[in-house]
């Protein structure tokens, strides 16, 4: 602990801008990344764990025993970036440390306060994109309509959080589905930027109930030129795809059809799922709190907890059924309050203890409150 203690005074006192502690020594560790940044005045720590990130102040003069208390028996590995340039710490199972200084690697300029960085987006303004313009959310010349900014910054975050699956795999062509596609602005998109930017072979159905819509959507894809995108006038429930199924998306599929959207994509198979739920009437109409009344005397608390509840039930259903799941934060609260996302990834089959610590959890959540969800209910029919 005092050689690591000491080597870490070391490093920072080189004026460290930025810290990246990696390799946890167990696959069980809570965390398994940290990423400390220099702000103006302290440093930023972001604590990775396997769905989420936690972030943490800390001030120049505890960032020493800050990083000891969190690399000791934790980590095996540190590079810093500092004035000298990046210095390499790699911690062995017995506790030794080896130390070195790459003074080719650079220094890394301090990070600026998030409110002060211009944010980056897939979708830059500048670029040509036919769809956008005549969804009114770009100009001719590229530059995004004011009143079209959240909007744009809604597109954009939905193909942040499926292009950091898309650069994991190596496929080259995707059969995806689009439950409850509407007007279809996200569908043109995703169709976009999958085969436009990223090159890859793309058949895609976008479904819905109105026809009128669904005409219009044809037409559209046909004015583009997207030729493998097809839209079909169907319900959720009934529909058959015609080809295996690599990805499902719905965005704000209303209610309980949320849950037959995820239904059809666990029972095909389906290697990934994207969803933003909406309008989650179904538990709120069934809850009932014996023991913990609190939850349900407040009409708001009501309603925001049985959203939550509806969400974290299908994440660990999905969990249940082979699926790496994550609930992210899809556009900022003070936009729309539907603002979780569910990504599901499929994943190799866990142990039988992990998944059925998933099942018991909704077990318990419903046996608590009274519930009968839709999904729980639909993949009871396959156990």
């Amino acid at each position: 602990m005092e050689e690591l203690a000491g080597l870490l005074q070391k490093i920072i006192a080189d004026d460290v801008n930025k810290m990246v502690i990696s390799k946890p020594v167990s696959k069980k560790s809570r965390h398994k990344k940290i990423v400390i940044e220099k702000r103006d005045s302290y440093y930023q720590a972001s604590l990775y764990t396997e769905k989420q990130v936690f972030h943490e102040n800390i001030m120049l003069k505890d960032l020493g025993r800050f990083s000891a208390e969190i690399i000791s028996g934790g980590f095996r590995q540190v590079n810093a970036w500092a004035g000298m340039g990046e210095h390499i710490l790699l911690i062995s199972k017995s506790g030794a440390c080896s130390y070195k200084l790459n003074r080719m690697a650079g220094n890394i300029k301090s990070v600026p306060a998030q409110h002060n960085r211009k944010k980056k987006y897939i979708l830059e303004e500048g670029m040509r994109i036919e769809p956008l313009t005549d969804m009114g959310i770009f100009t001719k010349e590229g530059k995004v309509v004011h009143s079209m900014y959240d909007k744009y910054r809604q597109i954009n975050r939905f193909l942040e959080i499926l292009n950091d699956e898309i650069e994991k795999s190596s496929l080259k062509k995707l059969n995806i589905i689009d439950f409850g596609c509407g007007k279809s602005y996200l569908t043109f998109i995703v169709y976009y930027y999958l085969t436009q930017v990223r090159g890859i072979e793309v058949n895609m159905i976008g479904l819905d109930l109105k026809e009128d819509v669904i005409r219009k959507c044809n037409e559209a894809a046909k004015k583009y030129g997207y030729e493998n995108l097809k839209f079909e006038a169907g319900d959720i429930g009934s529909f058959c795809a015609p080809f295996p199924v690599d990805m499902v998306i719905t965005l704000h599929a209303c209610d309980t059809a949320t849950d037959l959207a995820l239904y059809n994509a666990v029972k095909w198979n389906t290697k990934m799922i994207f969803s933003v739920p909406c309008c989650q009437h179904e538990l709120n109409q069934q809850v009932k709190a014996d023991s913990l009344s609190i939850l349900t005397n407040y009409g708001i608390v009501k309603e925001r907890f049985c959203a939550l509840a509806t969400d974290a039930i299908r994440a660990n259903l999905l969990e249940y059924c082979g699926y790496r799941t994550q609930l992210l934060e899809f556009i900022d609260f003070e936009h729309t309050p539907k603002n979780i996302l569910i990504r599901a990834v499929k994943k190799p089959m866990s142990a039988k203890g992990v998944r059925q610590r998933a099942l018991s959890e909704v077990d318990a959540l419903i046996k608590e409150f009274h519930f009968a969800p839709t999904l729980y209910n639909l993949l009871a029919i396959e156990k």
